[in-house]
């Protein structure tokens, strides 16, 4: 485990020991009297102001706590060292501040070791014995390493070796706090666990007091891997995602290209899938799912890979495999898939097209061959037959998005687009808090398009930018009536991954809110972490000055991407939306549940809202709102709605059911 130490906090006090000096015991008392009350105050006014603490600190505030618990922890045991080490104070003194200054520690929920010089234990608080399942009196005189075994390793006695007078004098009379990660900690039974430090060093003439507060944070280490576990694998069909497929994908081009090497990519479509979808259900939709996927593992080779990309759609990776090699598995592909799936004891027919494209015939990077295999796919669909592979010369693909990049433009200028909107349930107070801002075109000639068919090609044209400030205005727009209307709800609104690399996006999300009076309070931005990772850096900048105008910022589809607590608890974001493919399930799909679970967790360690979507029934909202999510956004509730649906949903619909503004 990578180990990492940061430096908190210079020796700035100096004067401030001084003077806790020349006051003596009394001042030692005092302080460790009052830092009981500090601690009590801390965790109060955590809990009370957790939401806007968020916004000032987006890490952990566990992190945020101790750290205030060790800075008084400090000051007050520095008041001590001063009375003790010094012999300022008589015996009858030193025991009277020790009894004080020992409630403190008995009262205090933290581990809490001070150590001497030679890292020795002196003191052993009840937080460390629960934590350490060792008795003080089993500790004493043993070194930190007994329950901290990395804490002397190279890495970190170096660091403490640093803080000392021999190496730096000007730290005599002075401390030093610094915080330790990535460790294990050590129970008597020699159990280890994941665990947090922060280390205090008081240095005074000579003589060294190490204090170390000490956090065990399994459950967290525990969340993160269960998140990160999803970034890569389709949680319905258990096989790679979209994610690992394209950095599968492009592995083996870099393979390919060194070794001279050919491969083929398979892409299928579900025909008539959204039907069975609809008229089914969606957990049968997904048992079907996945016995397509098991169908396909067994078509190939340990060798190749089977992914599902999303929705309906699977892809093939054939290693090492010509045209013929390709058709030959797409003949068994349509062989197997033609053949009807039982559900509940009833045959499921189930048709497929597929769209093979090779390498390297038709494209050597992956965006090619994938837009290529796209294209064979569709025109298998179009023309009625199973599979084809790709033919530049039957290639019409470009020209029709030509065309439809054309006609978006003039949508846009036009009257062409409008958006549907999805409100948002807190599940506890019921609620309606906010809704979210949803895109569609009433195309002329083709009917209405969903946002996928059209913000792809948008992205790569450059029309995604008056496509987003069109979505903003409109939004911001109908909110502002809705709260001239009594109904003061947030409006929530999607960013694509191009406005992630947009400079001056935040000055059009203030020109908006400027043009409406509208409080940036009620504008919420969502984003899918995809978009963030494109290039976290970059991203990160643009989501901090977003936050500085006042908007919050959401993750959405959180958990089917490059889900990472190492991203997630640095980036300036307020809410995580739990995609719908863990929601659905989570009531008949045990795993699902404890994903779900994992993420509200992590989720409200990191002082964060978090939103389940695609909430389809009751029973999925009982089950939220007792494992502790924040809202709900689903079908149950309502599908999406236009704006004068909506506001009718909001005035007489929404009461009916429970819910309200």
């Amino acid at each position: 485990m990578r180990h990492s130490v940061s430096t908190e906090r210079q020796g700035k006090t100096a004067s401030l020991w001084n003077r806790l000096a020349q006051k003596g015991v009394s001042i030692a008392f005092l302080v460790a009297a009052i830092f009981w009350l500090l601690e009590a105050a801390i965790d109060g006014f955590i809990f009370r102001e957790g939401a806007f603490l968020a916004q000032i600190f987006p890490s952990d505030l566990d992190e945020l706590r101790m750290r205030l618990s060790l800075a008084v922890l400090t000051i007050a045991f520095g008041a001590y060292v001063q009375a003790v080490f010094r012999h300022r104070a008589s015996q009858a003194q030193v025991a009277e501040i020790e009894a004080h200054f020992g409630e403190v520690l008995q009262i205090s929920a933290n581990a809490i070791i001070m150590a001497d010089a030679a890292y020795k234990i002196i003191l052993f608080n009840p937080g460390a014995e629960r934590v350490f399942a060792y008795q003080a009196d089993e500790v004493m005189g043993q070194a930190l390493t007994l329950i901290l075994p990395e804490l002397l390793s190279e890495s970190h006695a170096k660091q403490l070796e640093i803080f000392s007078p021999e190496n730096d004098p000007s730290i005599v009379d002075s401390d030093r706090l610094f915080d330790i990660s990535g460790i294990f900690g050590r129970r008597k039974n020699g159990e280890e666990f994941p665990a947090e430090a922060s280390v205090s060093k008081l240095a005074r003439n000579g003589e060294t007091i190490f204090t170390v507060i000490v956090r065990n944070i399994s459950a967290r280490v525990e969340a993160e891997a269960t998140i990160r576990s999803l970034a890569y694998y389709d949680p319905i069909t258990r096989l790679p995602n979209r994610t690992y497929f394209r950095e599968h994908l492009k592995t083996i081009l870099e393979e390919s290209a060194k070794d001279r090497n050919f491969f083929a990519l398979l892409l299928i479509d579900l025909d008539r899938f959204k039907e069975v979808n609809d008229t089914l259900g969606h957990q049968r939709g997904d048992i079907l799912l996945r016995e397509v996927g098991l169908r396909l593992q067994g078509l190939v080779d340990v060798s190749d890979l089977v992914a599902r990309l999303g929705g309906d759609e699977f892809a093939l990776l054939l290693s090492n495999a010509n045209e013929g090699d390709a058709r030959n598995v797409a003949n068994k592909i349509t062989s197997v898939l033609n053949k009807p799936f039982k559900l509940e004891g009833f045959p499921i027919p189930l048709e497929s097209s597929l769209g093979i494209a090779l390498y390297p015939d038709h494209g050597t990077d992956a965006e090619l061959l994938l837009q290529h295999a796209d294209v064979a796919m569709y025109e298998a669909k179009r023309k009625g037959v199973d599979y084809l592979v790709y033919s530049s010369e039957k290639d019409k693909h470009t020209v029709r998005r030509l065309a439809l990049m054309g006609a978006l433009r003039n949508a846009i200028k036009g009257d062409e687009l409008c958006l549907y909107y999805q409100p948002k349930i807190k599940l506890g107070s019921r609620a309606i808090f906010d809704v979210e801002a949803l895109v569609r075109w009433e195309h002329p000639e083709e009917g209405i398009l969903e946002p996928e068919q059209f913000i792809p090609p948008a992205e790569h044209t450059g029309l995604i930018k008056p496509l987003t400030e069109w979505v903003l205005r409109e939004a911001v727009y109908q909110c502002s009536l809705w709260h001239r209307q009594g109904l003061k709800i947030g409006i929530a609104v999607n960013l694509s991954a191009r406005s992630m690399h947009d400079v001056h996006l935040p000055d059009l999300i203030i020109d908006v809110l400027e043009s409406y009076a509208f409080s940036p309070v009620f504008l919420e931005l969502e984003v899918t972490e995809s978009a963030i990772m494109a290039d976290a850096a970059h991203a990160q900048i643009i989501l901090k000055k977003l936050r500085e105008i006042g908007v919050s910022i959401a993750i959405d589809d959180f958990g089917v991407g490059y889900s990472s607590f190492s991203y997630l608890k640095n980036l300036s974001v307020d809410v995580i939306k739990i995609d719908k493919s863990f929601t659905r399930n989570m009531v008949v799909n045990s795993n699902d549940a404890a994903i779900v679970r994992s993420i509200i967790e992590l989720g409200h360690n990191l002082g964060l809202n978090v939103i389940a979507e695609g909430v389809e029934n009751q029973t999925t909202w009982d089950a939220l709102l007792e494992i502790g999510c924040d809202a709900a956004q689903g079908f149950f509730m309502t599908p999406p709605l236009s704006s004068a649906n909506c506001m009718q949903w909001l005035q007489e619909g929404a009461p009916e059911r429970g819910w309200h503004v």
